[in-house]
């Protein structure tokens, strides 16, 4: 007769594993879900509107290269260029119209020299008509409409102002500023649950339904917060409520950008010789070419573009106008009477948040890092879409079948400790007042679901954020 062997240790039933300890933060999850998911929800149309005009942005440079290609190069790279004067009296002669604002010199062997003419009839008083100039033969090869200091031509000036305002004028820019209020919110949100799950319930592969959309949604959101943080914070800057808040900051702290002192010496030869260039309104006294040798004298290399005296006061300022690394952003002023340079701004010695400005701003809309600048940003606009629409995707298999998924229950900051609470209302205030398109919406939330609430109080429907349909 032989007897079963006992049992061992590793075979005996163990008792369940006791639930995770919750965490010091673990009471603001349900908080930060809420948030994330009515943000996403009505936020979202305005970041897809954002994202998809934005990589067409990104993708505007290289389409600009090749729809103006006529114009921005010359067929034949000649041994030497012509003096600029002769150039700008050869787009004067073509279009008399207007006066000149600027003038850039061909920054490259096979380019143009662009010629900027500003009050010509029929175009956007804040644009100017570029005549597009062969520096070795004088030859006009055409003229288009430009905008900004980038030099953005009729289709990335289109897609800009649709990225911008969607061309709806400064009412217009409220949708983007909103955006990107919102953006960093979302991003920061959805980081905080994604490393806030399980690793476990992090995964992807192996999944399906709504918790393989979650992962995606989830993961790739995660990989795209960095960028999408930087999005939205460099565009604020130029924004119109964010934007001012923030120059009045720079402004308090004394790091404004700064600008070539454009006065002329003066004296006797101030306003001596107006008639002396030969590029008509564009070379009062010594002339462009003369004006030019003093600025290349000074290091100001290639790109720059000429700035002609406003009046008899002032002098030429002849500007760097490259944003692409490294940037090139010196700038001199010379005086129209003698061709003596007046004044001299290096890059090197704008203050830190000017630089920072700077670059953040050339960043953000492709050019610092040029061609593998805007492919980076085409890819993360890209990516930005699938999140969305792996959102609403989640959203909708969160319902029943047939219709748009459960809200996430209220209840969710009467969970939050008062510690954590009021220090936490404290830094949304400050923010929303310096963030007025992110406090006025949030307020607006915030009053909206109080009174749902306290109406589904009413009629005994209530449900609280601790509940089953708060889970994840």
């Amino acid at each position: 007769m032989t007897t079963a062997s006992p049992t061992t240790t590793d075979e005996a039933p163990q008792p369940p594993a006791a639930p995770p300890t919750p965490g010091r933060w673990s009471p603001l999850r349900p908080l930060v879900l809420r948030l994330h998911f009515y943000a996403g929800v009505f936020v979202a149309p305005f970041l897809l509107v954002a994202a998809v005009t934005g990589l067409l942005y990104a993708a505007s440079f290289q389409a600009e290269k090749l729809l103006y290609a006529h114009e921005l190069t010359v067929p034949d790279v000649g041994e030497r260029a012509l003096p600029v004067s002769e150039q700008v009296a050869a787009a004067r002669k073509a279009h008399p119209e207007g006066t000149v604002s600027a003038v850039r010199p061909a920054p490259e062997a096979d380019a143009t020299t662009r010629v900027m003419l500003s009050g010509v009839a029929g175009v956007d008083p804040a644009h100017t008509l570029a005549v597009f100039v062969d520096p070795y033969t004088a030859e006009v090869r055409g003229a288009l409409e430009q905008y900004g200091s980038t030099g953005a031509l009729p289709l990335r000036t289109w897609v800009d102002e649709f990225h911008r305002d969607l061309h709806l004028g400064q009412t217009g820019r409220l949708y983007s500023e909103f955006a990107a209020s919102w953006l960093w919110v979302i991003a920061g949100g959805g980081l905080v649950l994604w490393f806030s799950r399980r690793r476990a319930r992090r995964a992807v592969r192996g999944t399906s339904g709504r918790r393989r959309t979650l992962g995606l949604h989830g993961a790739t959101g995660a990989w795209l917060a960095a960028g999408l943080v930087f999005l939205s914070a460099t565009g604020l800057t130029w924004s119109t409520y964010a934007g001012a808040h923030v120059e009045k900051l720079r402004v308090s702290l004394g790091q404004t950008t700064p600008a070539v002192s454009s006065a002329a010496a003066g004296g006797e030869h101030a306003g001596h010789g107006a008639a002396a260039g030969t590029g008509g309104d564009a070379a009062p006294g010594v002339g462009l070419d003369t004006v030019l040798a003093a600025a290349r004298a000074e290091g100001l290399g290639d790109p720059v573009e000429i700035v002609p005296p406003a009046d008899a006061s002032t002098a030429y300022v002849v500007k760097q106008v490259q944003r692409s690394w490294p940037e090139k952003q010196d700038a001199v002023a010379v005086d129209p009477a003698t061709g003596e340079v007046t004044d001299v701004l290096r890059f090197a010695d704008h203050p830190v948040l000017a630089k920072l400005t700077r670059w953040g701003i050339d960043l953000h809309t492709g050019n610092l890092f040029g061609l593998v600048n805007q492919l980076a940003l085409m890819a993360l606009a890209l990516a930005l879409i699938l999140v969305i629409g792996w959102g609403y995707r989640m959203w909708w298999q969160r319902g029943r079948g047939s219709s748009f998924g459960r809200p996430i229950p209220r209840g969710a900051w009467q969970q939050v400790p008062p510690y954590v609470l009021v220090p936490l209302l404290a830094c949304v205030a400050v923010l929303g007042y310096f963030l007025p398109l992110l406090g006025i919406p949030l307020a607006a939330f915030l009053a909206a679901d109080i009174v749902l609430g306290e109406i589904a109080h009413r009629r005994g429907r209530r449900t609280y954020a601790n509940g089953p349909a708060a889970k994840r």
